[in-house]
């Protein structure tokens, strides 16, 4: 629905815009580390909240400032931990790491070792930006661990975020590097094909091996519900990985004196035949909307929105197991005609509640109608002989309640509401921002999309 303009300035950036990664880059520095067998999932690794490096004058701290504590390689992932990533970055080695980076296109080979170097990707768009890095012997300097340390959790360098994805993809792909392209076919005026671009292997980075396991642990990041970083991506019925990032602005800093952040996460999925990635990075979001600026909290909701529609479109299908089916938005049946016996086997069926009103045998209207989408556990208003309220009533303001909690608010009003992004547990998410304003008036039986959030565990990753 974007216009020429926004579709151009969008391109643009994709391929212009250089900046810090952020912690989205720890999927380039996992995949390395576990393809040259620096580290395995059984590694642990522990985080005291910083950690100084040699030619560091201070440590660099965590996000998590406390600590994570003792945690296995898949929870550093899951945590987003600077800590452990630095470790796994030193593991690496500067030698190493950079080979990898090249190798995952973001600089361009050299024979000048004091040269900062730069990459791109090759794509069909003029005008492509490319990476800023350091030159290899400033990186692979042996008195200094600095680089290497910033480099691990990605910070202090600068790529455009096609090249990130373009990275990624490699990960989880299988471990080939692709030249990106942006037109897939053209077509002669008769539908015959005029000419075809035909996908192209770069190089391949990591093994198939690496690549599995690399797509298992991001599976791990949106799944698990208590210590993902990811898992306000996660999608009912869908099996999704991903990872957060959120960097500074440095040059806008020091430019201005404020910090400014750019959040980003990237998805993919589904995770046992990846198909589609994402990325969505939004430049210096404002406290103001009321969530917190993190890729956590912003990015991975923005995403989860995107795969809900495109997955479906694209003719994946949704399996749902037990909890999914618990929390997954319903369909509204369609009760008229029914005795409230009836209608209440049916509305339970269909994971909702009904309450009656009036005294007839047969149901004669309800709210909200019949094909309706509602929160699971909506109660309906079946009529038995009486009449529909017909007077307007004030949208309540729902900010910041549980989903669960806002259903029931709107349910003593008879009124209805649904998630326009995944729910994973409706007592723990909250609702960030609605599509009808609060003191609307609206008639009864009226559903408000609600955007909700997990705001639990909290932290700039």
């Amino acid at each position: 629905e974007l216009n020429a303009a926004q579709q151009k300035q969008g391109r643009n950036k994709a391929i212009n815009d250089t900046s810090e990664p952020g912690s989205t880059f720890k999927i380039i520095t996992l995949s390395m580390a576990l393809n040259d067998g620096a580290v395995k999932p059984s590694d642990t690794f522990y985080c005291g909240g910083s950690l100084l490096v040699t030619g560091d004058k201070t440590p660099r701290h965590c996000w998590k400032t406390t600590g994570h504590g003792s945690q296995t390689l898949t929870q550093a992932l899951q945590h987003s931990c600077n800590v452990a990533f630095m470790q796994i970055g030193l593991k690496v080695g500067a030698q190493r790491f950079y080979d990898y980076c090249e190798a995952f296109g973001l600089m361009n080979a050299s024979n000048d070792p004091d040269a900062q170097l730069t990459g791109d990707t090759g794509i069909d768009l003029p005008g492509e930006s490319g990476s800023l890095w350091w030159s290899k012997n400033t990186f692979c300097n042996p008195d200094s661990k600095s680089q290497l340390a910033a480099a691990s959790f990605g910070q202090t360098f600068n790529i455009t975020p096609l090249q990130l994805i373009t990275a990624v993809s490699a990960c989880v792909n299988g471990g080939n590097l692709m030249k990106p392209y942006i037109v897939k076919e053209t077509l002669n005026s008769d539908g015959s094909v005029a000419s075809k671009t035909e996908p192209t292997v770069v190089r391949q980075v990591i093994s198939a091996e690496t690549s599995k396991t690399v797509c298992e642990m991001l599976e791990k990041v949106v799944g698990d519900k208590v210590e993902g970083t990811g898992k306000n991506a996660y999608v009912a019925g869908y099996r999704i990985g991903g990872k957060t990032g959120t960097s500074e602005n440095v040059a806008k800093e020091a430019e201005t004196g404020e910090k400014q952040y750019i959040v980003s996460f990237i998805g993919v999925a589904p995770m046992d035949d990846p198909q589609i990635a994402i990325l969505v990075l939004l430049d210096n979001p404002s406290n103001d909307c009321g969530v917190y600026v993190s890729g956590g909290a912003m990015g991975a909701p923005t995403v989860a929105k995107m795969l809900s529609d495109i997955l479906p479109y694209m003719g994946v299908e949704a399996k749902y197991d037990s909890s999914d089916k618990q929390v997954v938005d319903k369909t509204v049946p369609k009760l008229a005609g029914m005795t409230q016996a009836e209608a209440t086997e049916k509305a339970k069926t269909e994971g909702l509640t009904v309450r009656f009103v009036g005294s007839g045998e047969k149901v004669t209207a309800q709210l909200p109608a019949a094909n309706t989408v509602v929160a699971a556990g909506s109660q309906l208003i079946a009529y038995c002989g009486e009449e529909v309220p017909t007077a307007e009533l004030s949208m309540p303001n729902l900010a910041g309640l549980s989903y669960s909690t806002a259903r029931q608010t709107l349910a003593s009003y008879g009124l209805y509401v649904r998630a326009t992004g995944p729910v994973s547990d409706p007592a723990s998410v909250t609702v960030s921002s609605q599509t009808i304003t609060a003191g609307t008036k609206v008639k009864p039986g009226t559903v408000v999309e609600v955007t909700v959030i997990d705001t639990t565990n909290q932290g700039r990753y």
